[in-house]
């Protein structure tokens, strides 16, 4: 168990090393100067100089590289070039609606992925389980802006029952929640189709195994055989695929803030992209490729935790 452990350790490590290289090389290489965008094209060339210069833009890249990941380690993030703030400050505000987003979303995609991929599990060949298969397709194919826009324009605009946007803060913790409810329906039937898909696939693997065929000759009811034995042993590639849609839910729901004008995260980054912002840019996406490879981590320790086969290693 510890040697299993430790290697996924020194692999996430050797990840985050290979992943701040390329984060960096790759904003870098991005046409445009921060200075120029900001100061405009009437600058001259002596305020863009003292201007890069302040923004520490003047170095070498490999020493900037240094300092950047140097700074990461001990908390400083550095200065955002537009906000003039703290970038470990933008990273704590916005990070209040991302993640309860990202956990609000996955929450409602594993409540619905579970019991419809069982169904569609147990009633295989069925009707209930081509027509469950079929909506999950549909899930699948349709793209979560246009969705969110079909649940803006009949919650919001028709009903009237949530905003079309925006986000009331915590101080009010219900109105928040109300807040991010759409955003998070939109986001969570995607991911609930994908996951009831896996779910339903790899149950029915599972209960084709003899200690299922063995379970059922002593008496055991499909039910049962299900509850008891296979779906506890169908979980590893559900785990799986929950570890990759809690960090795509993190990372990657710009679109999703930008319909619902959400200050997070990856709107954050998208400001900071069209600003010229690369601090930001940098700091952000570097934090979050920590939260993807260290959710992935944790799916792996939840591994060894389901399969004691990984415990004797």
């Amino acid at each position: 168990m510890l040697r299993y452990l430790a290697t996924r350790a020194l692999s996430l490590g050797l990840s985050l090393v290979v992943a701040s290289v390329v984060i960096f090389a790759l904003i870098e290489v991005i046409p445009g100067d921060p200075a120029s965008y900001m100061l405009g094209l009437n600058a001259t060339d002596e305020t863009l100089a003292a201007l890069r210069t302040e923004l520490g833009l003047d170095g070498s890249k490999f020493d900037r590289y240094l300092a950047w990941v140097g700074g990461m380690l001990t908390g400083d993030f550095g200065v955002s070039y537009t906000y003039r703030v703290p970038v470990a400050e933008l990273v704590l505000d916005r990070l209040w609606v991302s993640l309860p987003l990202a956990i609000y979303a996955l929450t409602l995609s594993t409540l619905i992925a579970f019991p419809v991929g069982i169904l569609a599990a147990a009633n295989r060949g069925g009707v209930l389980d081509v027509a469950i298969m079929g909506g999950t397709q549909l899930g699948i194919a349709v793209p979560n802006f246009w969705f969110a826009m079909l649940l803006v324009l009949l919650f919001a605009v028709t009903l009237q029952w949530f905003s079309a946007g925006g986000f009331a803060g915590w101080d009010d913790p219900l109105l928040a929640i109300k807040s991010l409810t759409l955003p998070a329906v939109a986001l969570a039937l995607p991911q609930a189709s994908i996951l009831a898909r896996v779910m339903r696939s790899a149950l029915i693997e599972t209960l084709e195994q003899d200690y299922i065929r063995t379970a059922r000759a002593k008496g055991l009811s499909r039910r049962q055989a299900v509850l008891r034995h296979a779906l506890k042993n169908a979980l590893i590639p559900v785990l799986t695929i929950i570890g990759l849609q809690f960090s795509f839910l993190l990372a990657g729901a710009i679109i999703i803030e930008n319909v619902f004008f959400l200050p997070g995260l990856g709107r954050l980054i998208f400001q900071g992209i069209t600003q010229r912002d690369l601090v930001v840019v940098e700091s952000v996406t570097m934090l979050l490729v920590f939260a993807v490879i260290l959710v992935t981590f944790l799916v792996d320790v939840a591994y060894a935790l389901v399969d004691p086969r990984l415990r004797r290693r």
